[in-house]
């Protein structure tokens, strides 16, 4: 079973997203470490990008902020190979096309398998465009996760039929940020691609509090959550391992309690 699978196997899925270097990387390697012992399955460790499209204002303040820090991709990497001596749940990249085409694709993926991560997201490759990032990264044995979104439409059955590691569900048009309610029917597309595939799907964008994480939890097999933990690094800075480590805890409470 890999190591992605894993993160799914008889239990849903906590996934939390945290922007690496907000506000240093120090305090996401606490984090991170923080995440793990609260009950993280799989963290998405996002490098940033002067032009994350995919996200709202909290997440692309966050991304200014560490890259006002002059952190490196290479940074990143040095960053996840100390952590991999302790940490050992799943690791996904979060970043945009360009960051890996300008650090040079084989010298990326290759890098991500000697320092242990298990997949990556590039919300800005379209299904169809994804073929020459996935079949480098398939070469260093790192998943290439797949996004379907409710305007995915006709697309959905061949997207789930080629996924890979685990299915992120964007669960509303527009940026990341949290939302008070979602529009669309996310079980009955959670339901189509079950048809399709038997790789795990877990729910993403808005999710904000343990209770509506427990509820996207229950209808896929995971819920993915961001701007809420970035709004707590922002907030409380190198304070912030502890109070997201609660927040965490929080999550996995009430995953128990549903």
């Amino acid at each position: 079973m890999s190591n992605i699978a894993e993160a799914f196997n008889n239990k849903k899925a906590f996934i939390p997203f945290i922007t690496c270097g907000d506000p240093d990387l120090e305090t996401t390697k606490r984090i991170v470490i923080e995440l793990e012992k609260n009950g993280a399955d799989l963290i998405e460790l996002g490098i940033p990008f002067s032009d994350p499209t995919a996200e709202g204002p909290v997440i692309q303040g966050a991304n200014i902020r560490a890259l006002s820090n002059k952190i490196t991709t290479d940074d990143i990497f040095a960053m996840v190979k100390e952590l991999r001596n302790t940490v050992k749940i799943p690791l996904v990249f979060m970043t945009y096309a360009n960051v890996v085409f300008s650090y040079g694709m084989d010298k990326f993926f290759a890098k991500c398998k000697e320092i242990g991560m298990d997949g990556i997201i590039l919300p800005d490759v379209p299904f169809e465009e994804k073929g020459e990032f996935d079949a480098v990264a398939q070469e260093y044995d790192i998943d290439f996760i797949s996004m379907i979104a409710p305007t995915s439409e006709d697309r959905i059955d061949k997207i789930a039929s080629e996924a890979k590691g685990f299915i992120y569900i964007v669960s509303s048009l527009g940026v990341t940020g949290t939302r008070t309610e979602f529009n669309s029917d996310i079980a009955s597309l959670v339901k189509r691609v079950r048809m399709n595939t038997k790789v795990p799907c877990a729910v993403g964008f808005g999710i904000s509090n343990p209770e509506q994480a427990a509820k996207m939890a229950g209808i896929s097999d995971g819920a993915i959550i961001g701007s809420a933990i970035v709004k707590l690094v922002e907030k409380y800075k190198s304070d912030a391992p502890a109070v997201v480590g609660e927040f965490a805890k929080s999550i996995k409470e009430a995953y128990h309690a549903s």
